[in-house]
């Protein structure tokens, strides 16, 4: 039982697969055969070489069609801490990302292996039996190496600096699951972005967007970024797993649980620095109880280990104090009295741990009021929107029919006066509580509408939405 303990252990740490059921059906189907279990995890799960077509944009329809698609595709759930505000999504990891960074434990390998094979060779050629410097060069060169996701990581790195310049985001050189958790360890948001080379709007979002001044500055200062190239492997995989319809494609995420991550932000398409920094604040305001609960935890572990250490050693030193107090040589009053220091520094341990505890609760508690404050709010903006509506017009002439479809394929429909504004059309889809997004337009398909903000005060006969009109909600 604890031969099988124990490589159920070690599977996980090679594999980084975290759910024991997964890794316990993987060691019975290779009869617990522990080295062959890894072996066809690995060579099962290699990236391979995809050949995309460039995303650039399609017609409307198109276009809905696939956000529609990208809404169903996406798990949603509820975590054990969210955010106040967010949408969050639940994504699962493609597993030959989450085995990506087994290749740093092959590198770690390899380079043993050239420290050892470099000592062999010049033993060998001490004595005349190596083979030429040249030879030896290649052959230790090979040795060392880095994961697959990691060089592609690097080589991303260096193309966006030598087409973009020096003043970009931080992209970290590794792979995303290393990003990762560098983003857990640091207890800050990952900021992902999917660079498609071939792509028209791409260029002018980089030079001006992505590498500004301003939001190159904020995104290092808040964030962990990653960025990948949709041409290479786990640039593509990261795509298809984020369901990534348009580029320029930026997304904000951060660990879950079971090899899968929570979709925070997603930004597809072109954005000005403006746009991308305020949804960026956004973003990171609403979640910013959940990091400070998730680093209060983790400071709480720290001193509780440290705390045990400090006993430990306290209770280890009492005894060698008894010991030498027992054979003579430590008088009575010494060891009383660091009897009372040992336990009167214990006190101020447990008293700073209980102060640390209750801050905690307090910003926890603080974080909740905050979010039903909130939603309070948007109930009563509600409520207040849909008394302004006041009764539903009977048909008649000057009555419109209005028909409302919304992401999820739900639609709704009412009657309005001809003289009704746009606006309230906007003030009436508030009201249903149907949408999670604030920032969204009202479009007619045929021909393709868009009734924004310049055209909020004209009428629905004006607007030429009069006798009856479709609009279907589109998320900015």
């Amino acid at each position: 039982m604890v031969d099988v303990a124990d490589k159920l252990a070690y599977f996980q740490a090679i594999t980084g697969l975290e759910d024991p059921d997964l890794c316990t059906e993987i060691l019975q189907a290779h009869d617990w055969d522990l080295e062959l279990a890894i072996s066809s995890f690995t060579s099962g799960n290699q990236p391979d070489n995809p050949s995309i077509a460039d995303t650039s944009g399609g017609d409307a329809s198109t276009t809905v069609q696939s956000n529609s698609d990208f809404q169903d595709a996406v798990e949603r759930s509820e975590p054990a801490s969210a955010g106040p505000g967010l949408a969050w999504k639940l994504v699962t990891l493609p597993i030959s990302v989450v085995s990506g960074s087994l290749g740093l434990i092959s590198g770690a390998i390899g380079l043993g292996l050239w420290a050892a094979g470099g000592v062999l060779s010049y033993s060998l050629g001490m004595i005349g039996l190596g083979s030429n410097s040249a030879r030896n060069g290649e052959s230790s060169a090979r040795l060392v190496s880095v994961s697959p996701a990691a060089s592609e990581a690097m080589d991303f790195v260096a193309y966006f600096e030598r087409e973009y310049g020096s003043r970009r985001p931080n992209f970290v050189s590794e792979g995303f699951m290393d990003a990762l958790q560098r983003s857990r360890n640091s207890f800050k948001l990952l900021f992902v972005y999917l660079h498609s080379p071939d792509h028209p709007d791409t260029p002018v979002f980089c030079e001006r967007t992505l590498c500004s001044e301003m939001l190159t500055a904020f995104v290092n200062e808040n964030f962990v970024a990653w960025g990948g190239n949709i041409r290479a492997s786990e640039g593509f995989k990261m795509s298809n797993s984020l369901k990534a319809s348009r580029f320029p494609f930026c997304a904000v995420v951060m660990p879950a649980t079971n090899q899968r991550i929570a979709l925070l932000q997603q930004v597809e398409g072109p954005k000005s620095p403006e746009e991308m920094l305020t949804m960026l604040q956004r973003v990171l305001e609403e979640s910013a109880s959940v990091l400070v609960a998730a680093r209060l935890d983790a400071e709480e572990r720290t001193n509780n280990m440290r705390l045990r250490e400090e006993q430990d050693a306290a209770y280890r030193a009492a005894l060698e104090a008894d010991q030498v107090y027992l054979k003579g040589s430590f008088p009575a009053f010494a060891r009383e009295r660091q009897r009372r220091e040992e336990q009167e520094r214990l006190e101020r341990e447990a008293a700073e741990a209980e102060r640390k505890r209750k801050e905690e609760e307090e910003a926890r508690e603080r974080a909740e009021r905050e979010a039903a404050e909130r939603e309070a709010a948007l109930a009563k903006m509600r409520e207040e929107k849909a008394l302004s509506l006041g009764a539903e017009p009977e048909k008649g002439p000057n009555v419109t029919q209005v028909l409302v479809r919304f992401p999820t394929g739900e639609r709704k429909d009412r009657r309005f006066h001809s003289s009704t504004t746009i606006q309230t059309l906007y003030d009436y889809v508030d009201s249903l509580g149907c949408l999670d997004a604030e920032n969204y337009s009202l479009v007619s398909n045929f021909p393709r509408v868009v009734y924004g903000r310049e055209k909020l005060i004209l009428s629905l006969k004006e607007a030429g939405l009069h006798p009856q009109a479709s609009l279907f909600v589109e998320i900015n």
